[in-house]
């Protein structure tokens, strides 16, 4: 598996939300193939960070404050996606024209194990569509039979959820929620 994302593969993968495809951060032409499958334009790609957990922060997001490293360290590992300034570091072809970047540690072991084991974080997005519940993105087999020509693994972790993580933007002055997903993050304010 860490063969195949460094080799520039894509893979589906499971998480403590729904299932997420993705890929080596540091393979530009398989964050490409990413963007086409899901048909979107890499330049306006909403796409995350999934990491092991916060010791990759400082590695693509500008220096945070104690107070929001509190609330992200109790929060994550979780259904949470954080939306944070970028820094530089970046690969270029993510950063285009954001200045932002979202950052996902999911509370599952497969998904960290795949990170930890790589030892970067890899570019996701889920395979779930915002405006429709389908089978195909919970169930495994049928995962495995949409996507069996355009990615290179699916790993069955039986069904996964239904709802996406919620995504908190922290950007400006106040946390933003952006979209409430499986995640409560009031309780963590």
């Amino acid at each position: 598996m860490v063969e195949c994302l460094k080799d520039g593969g894509l893979i589906i993968y499971p998480t403590d939300t729904v299932y997420g495809l993705g890929c080596d951060i540091y393979q530009a032409k398989a964050i490409e193939r990413l963007c086409q499958i899901r048909n979107i334009k890499l330049e306006k790609a909403n796409l995350s960070f999934i990491c092991y957990d916060l010791s990759h922060l400082s590695d693509f997001v500008k220096p945070i404050d104690n107070s929001l490293f509190r609330i992200l360290k109790h929060a994550l590992p979780g259904p949470f996606t954080f939306i944070l300034n970028a820094n530089n570091k970046v690969p270029k072809l993510m950063h285009s024209n954001k200045k932002s970047v979202g950052i996902r540690v999911p509370d599952h072991p497969i998904a960290r194990g795949i990170v930890n084991l790589l030892g970067n974080p890899i570019v996701s997005t889920s395979i779930h569509d915002d405006d429709e519940v389908l089978e195909y993105s919970t169930d495994p087999e049928l995962i495995y039979e949409k996507y069996k020509d355009q990615v290179d693994l699916v790993i069955d972790a039986g069904y996964g959820a239904l709802e996406a993580s919620t995504v908190v933007d922290f950007t400006s002055d106040e946390p933003l929620i952006l979209r409430q997903g499986k995640g409560n993050f009031d309780s963590y304010l």
